[in-house]
């Protein structure tokens, strides 16, 4: 995980509750339905060792220092879908009048919405695709929107009052990242998000957000054109959406195969959804839930401890004893033959698929949360090639996690699950689902609404034995942004 720290720490009082949801499609950047738009230029080819190792990559550069019944959901002006770039979902969001389109990074583990604004050079203003064509994106100009208006350092949304020329200076922020040299800077903005409920209704409401006029670092790699933040804070899209009275104060987020999902703001789930309560242990600006014993096959650990649910990170990662206690009784009862550790895998526990491997024989995994609610992981490994091709193997797709004093359930462990975010009940749930896509996905375009996208073909698959599913190869995994608070 990468982590950034936004300085600006705001306050905005929250509305009462409404009924209603706004919902969008979610993708991995490398999906098949990505590559076709945006190209999969110099990217490891999913279900590959490069693939996960990158994915991993991004997960420790961004380990923590600190701390449907009866109801109208609404989404984003573009619809519902989402698509993964660099290792973050994002989905289409029109700001401003006239509106402008944006790729837009979600992100459960960071508060502030930003978008490249009146920057330099450090702005990624384009993007390749396979076939060599260079894509525009599009850069945020307050000055052209009739809608725009600045939050100056008298506000009391500015945190940084001390830091300003006078009271009527625009009020600065800064978001800094634990990679080196990683971080975003600019001024606070007031402007228009277009939504719409799932019947076409256009439900637009003002937002405060970041004009962001210089990002350096691993930020040009990843959020190519913003990053939506959406932990429990004042300052985060959903609370702004409750104030505005559009949604309630609870949003979804589904997690398919093949990089794709959905995001839909106001769902509060449903009745038959499993759920567990917020903690609140680690932050109570993040999703952390107690863990109070979990199962690997026959094998049943009595034991407690929290996690957070962390949709940006691609795997999980559990401190000790609880890495030792689930990766010893999952090996313990896998038939298959150990990968040598002199093989260059992130995961410690790989073994080799053969004509006689069957998924059928691996141990579950499952976690008993507070409350006694079950967490089935629908599948806990990863399948993938080796480098050199010869062979194929599978992984149990957990790490130690030994940056950080708490454990966190990885993108990994959400696939297949739609999970359920009711900041207003404080509770997580969570229930099955294939996350149909049923909006589409279309790509980057100077205009506000995008062009159709021809269907894509689906990604490769991987030639296995018959009972192994690669679905897992194929899950939808991102990395969102945790949040810290820093010093300038």
């Amino acid at each position: 995980m990468f982590q950034f720290g936004f300085l600006c720490a705001m306050s905005l009082g929250l509305a009462s509750s409404v009924s209603g949801s706004l919902s969008f499609e979610i993708h991995h950047r490398f999906s098949e339905q990505v590559k076709t738009v945006l190209g999969g230029h110099g990217l490891p080819e999913m279900g590959s060792l490069d693939y996960y190792k990158a994915l991993v990559h991004r997960d420790r550069g961004r380990q923590l220092t600190s701390n449907n019944n009866n109801q109208t959901t609404i989404s984003f002006a573009q619809g519902n879908s989402t698509e993964e770039i660099s290792f973050l979902h994002y989905a289409n969001v029109t700001i401003g009048t006239p509106a402008q389109w944006f790729l837009v990074a979600l992100d459960t583990g960071s508060d502030l919405f930003w978008l490249p604004c009146n920057c330099n050079s450090t702005c990624v203003r384009s993007m390749e695709t396979d076939q060599g064509e260079r894509i525009k994106l599009n850069i945020y100009n307050p000055s052209k929107s009739k809608s725009s208006s600045k939050v100056t350092c008298n506000s009391t949304l500015c945190a940084l009052r001390n830091r300003c020329i006078s009271p009527v200076s625009d009020c600065p922020y800064r978001i800094r990242y634990l990679s080196p040299g990683s971080k975003s800077t600019g001024v606070l903005v007031e402007d228009v998000i277009h939504m719409s409920t799932e019947e076409g209704e256009a439900r637009d409401a003002r937002i405060t957000f970041g004009c962001s006029e210089s990002q350096l670092g691993l930020f040009k790699e990843v959020a190519v054109n913003g990053i939506m933040g959406l932990a429990i804070a004042d300052i985060a899209v959903p609370n702004m959406l409750v104030k505005a009275g559009v949604a309630s104060d609870s949003f979804s987020m589904c997690f398919g195969p093949n990089g794709k999902g959905t995001i839909s703001f106001g769902d509060k789930g449903s009745s038959d959804q499993l759920e567990t309560p917020l903690s609140g242990t680690i932050s109570p600006m993040f999703y952390d839930v107690s863990i109070t014993k979990f199962k690997v096959g026959k094998v049943t650990v009595d034991t407690e401890f929290t996690a957070t649910f962390d949709s940006g990170t691609a795997v999980t990662w559990l401190i000790e004893p609880y890495y030792t206690a689930l990766t010893t009784n999952f090996h313990l009862s896998v038939p298959d033959r150990r990968l040598s550790k002199s093989v260059d895998s992130p995961f410690e526990f790989c073994y080799i698929i053969t004509s006689t491997s069957d998924e059928d024989k691996l141990p579950s995994v499952s976690f008993e949360m507070k409350g006694g609610a079950a967490y089935d992981v629908f599948s806990p490994i990863l399948v993938f090639d080796t480098s050199d091709g010869s062979f194929q193997v599978y992984c149990l797709a957990v790490l130690k996690q030994v940056n950080a004093d708490f454990s966190i359930i990885g993108q990994n462990f959400m696939t297949n699950y739609r999970i359920v975010h009711d900041r207003e009940r404080r509770i997580l749930g969570w229930k099955k689902s294939n996350c149909n896509d049923t909006n589409g996905f279309t790509g980057p375009t100077a205009l506000a609404k995008p062009p159709s996208m021809a269907p894509t073909s689906s990604p490769r698959t991987i030639n296995l034995s018959s009972r192994l599913n690669p679905l897992a190869a194929a899950s939808s995994l991102f990395i969102i942004c945790f949040i810290s608070f820093v010093s300038l």
